[in-house]
């Protein structure tokens, strides 16, 4: 079965009719039934609680999640893929909701969630109905059904939120795959289409990163272009440094390198970040043209100031991952979906990133690019970096050959 079109599933749910998106490959790998909130009934509740099975979900902005002062839950962004829930709700008794859980009850509550003159008060807390948090930004910050829901409603022209409710098999309630959801979309004439196509149509249309200066860089490794960028994500800045001509976008090799303070000015050999940095430039200036990408993500994506107290926790004798997750993070919260807008706005087109982590490829070819090939980049093994690189390797599935 032939994927849809982004076009037609906008006009699906501008329908008020349902589409399945397809989660990435290495990602969750699931599907989920998406339809615009403002047009949800009972009906179509129903069918999501008989037919999907998963749980059901409704998709919001951060701003709206503020305006009806919704706190994230107490274990935020405790799954792997980052997925934000706030606390559940059901809608006021006054507004004829009952006990939550049938399907009219649960139609109401995310109709009066979606209500723009409903405040805090008209929602109970501890409900039926569970919102999810989308990321500023959308598909470009973060590549999921929550965004892809917030994003879609928006194109058609609705209020933007979203009901999403994924889809299981219905012999052991595992997730369905590809097979089984082609088979759901043709069963009931329902448009199936992927989040890396929505991903596609909006850098398309849009960009959320600006070019606000280029200047000359003469280095050890000969002269780059060093150009800085603004978003209108967040107030992170970053660069982009170029050595010779790229073009014609094809087949370049790039380093995507994440912000590191201790490792890339002062040396540290807790981590191999400035023998990255510096192979990657190398590696670059040897091949005549290139491109890194420094992202402001410092730490992994957790700031400088907590990336140092993780350093406190290292010392006493966690690992890395271990470290960022006692103090409540994501062992890894970097994103790539700006750097990916930087290398478009450079013109590439096919890539060879430099890095030692296959999600990164992943996260890359999710943007609209093509990535050619894979390139290592490992450094050195010493005793002071020897169990940061384990945990990497262990727990974060980099690739190393030590």
């Amino acid at each position: 079965m032939r994927f849809g079109t982004v076009e037609q599933a906008i006009e699906d749910i501008r329908e008020g009719k349902f589409i399945i998106v397809a989660d990435d490959e290495d990602r969750e790998n699931e599907g989920d039934l998406i339809c615009a909130a403002q047009l949800v009934t009972p009906a179509k509740i129903h069918f999501l609680i008989k037919r999907a099975g998963g749980q059901i979900c409704l998709a919001l902005t951060p701003e709206r999640c503020d305006q009806l002062g919704l706190p994230a839950q107490a274990d935020e962004d405790r799954d792997r893929y980052r997925t934000a829930f706030t606390v559940s709700i059901d809608a006021a008794h006054r507004f004829g909701v009952t006990t939550g859980v049938g399907a009219a009850d649960r139609a109401k509550t995310i109709q009066v969630a979606v209500d723009p003159a409903t405040v805090p008060s008209d929602l109970r807390r501890g409900g039926h109905v569970f919102p999810l948090r989308a990321r500023e930004g959308g598909v470009l910050q973060r590549v999921g059904h929550t965004e892809t829901a917030v994003d879609l409603a928006r194109f058609a022209g609705l209020y933007p939120a979203g009901v999403i409710c994924e889809i299981l098999n219905d012999d052991d309630s595992a997730p369905a795959r590809r097979p089984q959801l082609e088979r759901f979309a043709e069963e009931h004439k329902l448009t199936f289409i992927t989040v890396a196509q929505v991903v596609a149509h909006r850098l398309r249309t849009e960009r959320l990163v600006h070019r606000v200066a280029e200047a000359r860089l003469p280095t050890e490794t000969g002269d780059w272009r060093i150009i800085g960028y603004r978003n209108d994500v967040d107030t992170h800045e970053h660069v982009a440094l170029v050595h010779g001509d790229v073009g014609d976008g094809e087949n370049v090799l790039v380093r995507m390198h994440s912000k590191c303070l201790t490792g890339d000015v002062f040396g540290s050999r807790r981590c191999d970040c400035q023998w990255q940095l510096h192979a990657a430039m190398d590696m670059i200036a040897e091949q005549g043209r290139g491109v890194v990408v420094y992202l402001d993500q410092e730490g992994r994506g957790i700031g400088l100031l907590n990336k140092l107290k993780a350093y406190e926790l290292q010392d006493a004798g966690i690992d890395t991952v271990e470290a960022n997750e006692r103090l409540g993070f994501k062992p890894d919260l970097r994103n790539y979906g700006i750097g990916a807008q930087i290398l478009l706005d450079l013109g590439l087109k096919s890539i060879r990133p430099m890095t030692n982590n296959p999600k990164k490829l992943v996260g890359l070819e999710g943007y609209g690019l093509r990535v050619d090939e894979g390139v290592r980049i490992q450094g050195p093994v010493t005793a002071e970096n020897r169990g940061y690189l384990d945990a990497k390797r262990l727990k974060l599935g980099h690739l190393f050959s030590h």
